[in-house]
């Protein structure tokens, strides 16, 4: 899949190569502007260069890739799934159904239903990692095929949407179809999508990402409402795929954008005596505290009273902090060049496209947002603090250069060694920068490569975010805080809490510098060109392939049929062990495979797990005598006699207000607290699927 010309180089005007065009005219003294966009004159291909060919081949050839790297996937669309369903899986999947049913069966707003949390109200979920766009395909297909086999078209789908959004990105930049191919491959199968696609499947839809960068590349060409509205409809897709990916879309716009008002100036004149004393300064007390660090290391802290208050030095944070403040001043200081903003136009030409970014993406993101307005006037509006050491960490640093742990060659202790590394576990950890990748911007770089600007800003930039606030090597913590520790901070920006995903917009850019060094590596040696591509590709394919892959079981136990049989809509289940879940807290003890279930019975549920569940919403399960008994004994607490008693006297009320007709207990993951309440309430039992036993109140209250 090659565009014609794509072993040439193309030339500026006058004969001169556009790859010169990056070192041309520039002289000591002379200005730079940091313009982001000034890339796409240099790097686009010359015009008419793409063959229609290449894109319709190109995502024929990744749904191939996306069926063979999920074997045996293809063999079991209905049955099974790439996720466990008691994790996130299940939500992911249940997020399909209800979206379903609140808009074609109920006629309303998607984002509010009644279908979880049946005895504290209708749950509102504007701040649930919903995947819209991925919903909104679905629709067609949950009727006819399934909720199983359109949850796993969709994610094969959206890979091959990856895929190819890369391979536009890449194909502008080089002009190169086939290894902008190869770009695709390595950005949609690299080792971190694959491992969120055992359970953070939002993720997986990561097109919207280098579409974005194709957005702005082709921005600042005199079109503001043309491309204001194509970077807000962008932000908008995104937030619809992932809220994550929405806010790194809006941080590379503003990044851009702002960076189109900045130039760097050349080499500046010699120091003065004050700069020279400064620095001196500078790096004496940067000495002094390294020493102060080591010290404290070896030391294990100190405590001593300074003017009668106990002073107390047991952590490296702030020192280090302290330290790597006077390093970065001291190199900024050492820096023969500066920043200067360029005009007032150029920084009111920012502004007005992301002001009209805004009101496009807010006019996309309606429903959402109306949603999310309810839920403030509500006072249901949730914001997991932030705190300085304990929030979550980013990838440890050795796991962007250890191979494929996907692979099916890896060792099992590299996939352990990687669940060890994070509180977080395995697939918060996976990093993996493809070495074949390395290597080969390796080599163009000794035959007289060098990256273009904004791949590399995006790969480093993004890059030394995923790392989280502090970075970690091979398990060790080093205190050093990275820009993490600070942009987590700011309004929006601090919504992508989980920092490791940032290395998913990191691999954009490290798939769009792979492309450029292929690209030149075959211009280089252009009789060898086929070979080079070939070689690269083959070495690729080996190293990201992670076949067979793990399926979990989506079966449905068969005491559902009797649930899904009752005529009566608002009949409820109460499921045991029971609780409230989000991606911060639990309380009971909740699976996402309750979730699930509800595809296949379609009764409302009492419990529930969402991305983010208001403190109301918790203490009112906790207010309630029935429920916060059963979450008492679901995390294990035996309810004493009087505690049963209150029970008991409560039951028969409860089940009139909530219209609970059926109770699921689950004895694999039930508590031994849960076996007494089951006997005292003096249930029916309908039928038993092991582990899970279905009962219905007795009480003519609750029928």
């Amino acid at each position: 899949m090659r565009g014609d010309g794509a072993g040439a180089e193309p030339a500026a005007p006058g004969g001169a190569p556009r790859e010169k065009l990056l070192t041309a005219g520039r002289v000591p003294g002379s200005v730079t502007p940091l313009h982001p966009l000034v890339l796409d004159p240099v790097l686009a291909p010359a015009a008419g260069t793409r063959r229609p060919t290449a894109l319709i081949a190109a995502p024929f050839a990744y749904l191939l890739v996306a069926i063979v790297f999920s074997w045996p996937l293809a063999l079991h669309l209905r049955t099974q799934v790439t996720g466990p369903l008691d994790g996130d899986t299940g939500v992911y999947v249940w997020n399909l159904w209800v979206f379903h049913h609140e808009l074609l069966d109920r006629h309303g707003l998607p984002y509010f239903t009644s279908t979880i949390f049946g005895a504290t109200g209708p749950a509102n979920l504007s701040l649930h990692n919903y995947t819209a766009f991925a919903n909104i395909i679905a629709l067609p297909f949950v009727g006819t095929l399934g909720i199983v086999a359109t949850f796993n078209l969709i994610y094969l789908g959206l890979t091959v949407m990856t895929a190819f959004a890369m391979f536009l990105l890449a194909e502008r930049l080089t002009g190169d179809a086939a290894v902008s191919w190869l770009a695709g491959l390595l950005f949609a199968w690299c080792p971190t999508l694959i491992a969120r696609s055992q359970g953070h499947f939002s993720l997986v839809a990561a097109a919207p990402l280098p579409v974005m960068v194709l957005v702005l590349l082709g921005a600042g060409r005199g079109r503001p409402i043309r491309d204001a509205a194509a970077i807000g409809a962008t932000v908008a897709w995104a937030t619809a795929c992932d809220v994550y990916f929405g806010v790194y879309c809006l941080m590379l716009a503003v990044a851009c954008l702002t960076c189109s008002a900045v130039q760097v100036s050349g080499r500046r004149s010699e120091p003065s005596r004050w700069l020279i004393a400064a620095r001196r300064f500078l790096d004496v007390s940067a000495i002094g505290l390294a020493g102060l660090i080591a010290a404290l290391a070896i030391g294990g802290g100190w405590e001593f009273a300074l003017l009668g208050q106990t002073v107390r030095m047991r952590t490296l944070y702030t020192p280090v902090l302290v330290l790597t403040a006077l390093v970065a001043l001291r190199l900024l200081l050492s820096s023969r060049r500066g920043l200067r903003a360029v005009s007032i136009d150029r920084l009111r030409m920012g502004a007005g496209l992301l002001a009209g970014a805004g009101v496009v993406a807010a006019i996309l993101m309606s429903p959402l947002l109306y949603a999310f307005g309810v839920r403030v006037l509500d006072g249901q509006m949730v914001s997991p603090p932030i705190f300085w050491r304990s929030s979550p960490p980013g990838l440890d640093l050795a796991a962007l250069v250890v191979p494929n742990p996907n692979h099916p060659l890896a060792p099992a202790g590299l996939a352990a060694w990687l669940d060890g590394l994070s509180r977080d576990g395995y697939i918060e950890s996976v990093g993996s920068i493809s070495l074949v990748a390395l290597a080969a911007m390796i080599a163009a770089w000794r035959a007289g490569w060098r990256p273009p600007l904004l791949p590399l800003s995006i790969a480093a930039g993004f890059g030394l975010l995923a790392l989280g606030p502090f970075i970690r090597i091979a398990g060790l913590q080093t205190y050093v805080p990275g820009p993490w520790a600070f942009l987590r901070y700011l309004p929006v920006v601090g919504l992508a809490r989980s920092p490791a995903r940032f290395l998913i917009f990191a691999m954009v850019g490290v798939a769009a510098l792979f492309a450029s060094s292929a690209a030149a590596l075959a211009r280089r040696w252009p009789h060898a060109r086929r070979w080079i591509v070939a070689g690269l590709g083959a070495l690729l394919v080996f190293e990201l392939f992670p076949a067979p892959r793990p399926l979990f079981s989506a079966r449905i136990p068969s005491i559902y049929r009797i649930v899904q049989n009752d005529p009566r809509p608002g009949a409820r289940v109460l499921e045991l062990p029971f609780g409230v879940r989000d991606g911060t807290m639990t309380v009971g003890n909740f699976t996402a495979r309750t979730q699930y279930y509800q595809t296949a019975h379609g009764k409302p549920i009492l419990g529930g797990y969402l991305s983010r569940v208001s403190e109301r919403r918790v203490r009112e399960s906790l207010r309630a005598p029935v429920l916060r008994a059963m979450i008492r004994a679901s995390e294990g607490q035996p309810l004493t006699g009087d505690e049963m008693a209150r029970l008991r006297a409560a039951w028969p009320a409860f089940i009139a207000r909530t219209s609970v007709a059926y109770i699921v207990l689950d004895a694999a993951r039930g508590a031994p607290a849960l076996r007494p309440i089951v006997e005292a309430l003096d249930l029916e039992k309908l039928g038993e699927d092991p582990p899970l036993t279905l009962y219905r109140p007795r009480a003519p209250a609750a029928r």
